[in-house]
C-alpha cells in the first residue's frame, strides 16, 4: 500500500470550515507551493538486445518549507506516474519508485553525490542503502534515498511481509503515487529531492537494473 497523506487546511474566521487544495499564495507566511515538475525519460538497449523504456510523468510537489515554523523542517508531497516499456518475448520486471534527498549537497549529476547509490544486489534485491518511507533526517552534505512503495503482503508461509517493489510480467508495467510525504528535519541550510524510478529487468538472458532520475526541486 502507497503511504499516502492529504494535507487539510481550515481557512476564514466567522465562516465555514473549508479544505485549502492546490496552488496556495506564495506570499503567505507558512504558505505551500505548488511545483509542477517535467518528468523524464530514458531508453537502454540491454546486451541481449532487449530495449527498455522508463518515463516518469505527472511530476509534482507541493511544498512546504517551514513546518513547525523552524527554519531546520521541511515538509512536501510528491506525486507522479512510472511507466516502463520492455521489448521482446517472456520479459517482466519490478518497478522501485522512489526520492533523494539532500541537505546542502549537489544532487543534480546522474545519480547523487552525497553518498546515495540507488541499485541492486547480485540477487537483484534493492541496495545502496535506500530506506523505506519518506521521513528523514539530515545534516549539511547528507543525503538519503527511501522508496515510495510499502506492498504489505503474505509471504510463502503465511507471515506478513512488505515489498518496495511493483513485480510485473510481459511487456508493460507501471506505478502512480499522490501525495507521498517527504518529511526533512535537522538541515539549516538549502535542501533539494529528486525523483527515481529504479526498474529490475528479467529476460531469458538477463537481469539487468536501469534508473531513471527526475530532475532536482528545492524544499527551501
Amino acid at each position: 500500500m502507497i503511504n499516502r497523506k492529504f494535507l487539510g487546511r481550515v481557512a476564514g474566521v466567522g465562516a465555514a470550515a473549508t479544505v485549502a487544495v492546490g496552488l496556495f499564495s506564495t506570499g503567505a507566511a507558512n504558505a505551500d507551493t505548488f511545483v509542477p515538475l517535467p518528468g523524464g525519460e530514458i531508453t537502454k538497449t540491454l546486451s541481449d538486445g532487449t530495449v527498455v523504456n522508463i518515463k516518469l510523468v505527472g511530476e509534482s510537489a507541493n511544498i512546504n518549507p517551514s513546518l513547525g515554523s523552524t527554519p531546520v523542517h521541511r515538509n512536501a508531497w510528491v506525486s507522479g506516474s512510472a511507466q516502463v516499456t520492455i521489448s521482446g518475448e517472456e520479459v517482466g520486471g519490478k518497478i522501485y519508485p522512489g526520492y533523494t534527498v539532500g541537505c546542502q549537497v549537489n544532487i543534480s549529476g546522474g545519480g547523487a553525490s552525497g553518498g546515495v547509490d540507488v541499485g541492486s544486489d547480485w540477487e537483484g534485491n534493492a541496495s545502496g542503502g535506500v530506506t523505506s518511507g519518506g521521513e528523514l533526517s539530515l545534516g549539511p552534505g547528507q543525503a538519503k534515498s527511501f522508496y515510495v512503495l510499502d506492498i504489505e503482503k503474505a509471504d510463502d508461509y503465511g507471515s506478513e511481509s512488505h515489498s518496495k517493489n511493483n513485480k510485473f510480467k510481459g511487456n508493460t508495467g507501471s506505478v502512480t503515487w499522490a501525495d507521498e510525504t517527504i518529511g526533512l528535519t535537522g538541515c539549516g541550510g538549502y535542501a533539494q529531492a529528486r525523483a527515481f524510478v529504479s526498474v529490475e529487468v528479467e529476460t531469458d538472458n538477463v537481469i539487468s537494473w536501469v534508473t531513471l532520475w527526475g530532475q532536482p526541486f528545492s524544499l527551501g
